[in-house]
């Protein structure tokens, strides 16, 4: 056997274990076909604005608003159920759904309590503009999840 010819072995071996791994992998592909990704990414969003409100909450503190005490633990807590959220979503862990269910909850009491502030404090604003779109992909996910497969 020749080197190009041998090459052509290696390359037409090689091709075909990735069309084998492809072929099995459309199975598993189609039962996780659930919309974790966008409910992810709604969660890390989600927990980075929470972290920035508790600093402006903080800061409003320093200033002397002391009704900004609770919003500044409510945001904390929010983003810390949110960052893990993220994680466990991103992965199709098996505490998914209860960590989705946990968020939503957290993320509305957290837009309620930024609410509060009015409309003329931007960042509380923001926070709960945030926290209500991630309610909305962790119940969006929550139903999607609760769906009996279809074949």
């Amino acid at each position: 056997m020749k080197r190009r010819e041998f090459g052509l072995l290696g390359v037409s071996t090689a091709a075909l274990s990735a069309m084998q791994a492809t072929a099995f992998a459309a199975p598993a592909a189609e039962a996780h076909s659930h919309n974790t990704g966008g409910c992810a990414e709604a969660c890390s969003d989600c927990q980075r604005e929470c972290d920035a409100c508790a600093h402006h909450c903080a800061m409003m503190l320093a200033d002397g608003h002391k009704h900004h005490m609770a919003t500044l633990q409510t945001c904390q807590d929010c983003a810390d159920i949110c960052a893990t959220a993220s994680q466990v979503v991103s992965r199709e862990g098996v505490m998914s759904e209860l960590i989705c269910q946990s968020c939503a909850d957290a993320c509305a009491k957290c837009a309620k309590a930024c609410r509060t502030h009015g409309s003329d404090d931007k960042m509380m604003t923001a926070c709960a503009s945030e926290c209500e779109k991630c309610e909305k992909a962790c119940r969006d996910m929550l139903k999607q999840v609760a769906k009996p497969a279809t074949k």
